[in-house]
């Protein structure tokens, strides 16, 4: 047990790099869009959260690209992606982009 625990200490990826601080403090991203799905639709802001999108998506790519792999980053950002995008649905609802078309289907 204290040997596995030492190898995770000293490996790469452990507490004593980047690798492992980074995705922890990203997780700040994750949690705040989870609070913020109780707040009204009208409140997001479709830029920032076009942004977060973005970004999210290109450092999923980082984390799995970088060597070593660096599976806490991606899971971090696969979390991010997955709440900023019921994010900007919401958001696109409330400002009728998403309700538009459904209702030039239906008249046609």
């Amino acid at each position: 047990m204290a040997s596995s625990f030492r190898a995770f200490l000293n490996s790469p990826v452990g507490p004593k790099t980047t690798h492992f601080w980074g995705p922890v403090a990203n997780w700040g991203f994750v949690l705040a869009g989870l609070v913020d799905m109780k707040k009204p639709p009208e409140m997001i802001s479709g830029n920032m959260t076009t942004a977060m999108c973005i970004y999210s998506a290109l450092f999923m790519r980082f984390a799995w690209m970088v060597q070593p792999r660096n599976h806490l980053l991606l899971a971090c950002h696969v979390s991010n992606e997955t709440v900023q995008l019921y994010q900007l649905s919401r958001w696109a609802r409330a400002q009728g982009y998403l309700s538009e078309k459904k209702e030039e289907a239906s008249s046609q």
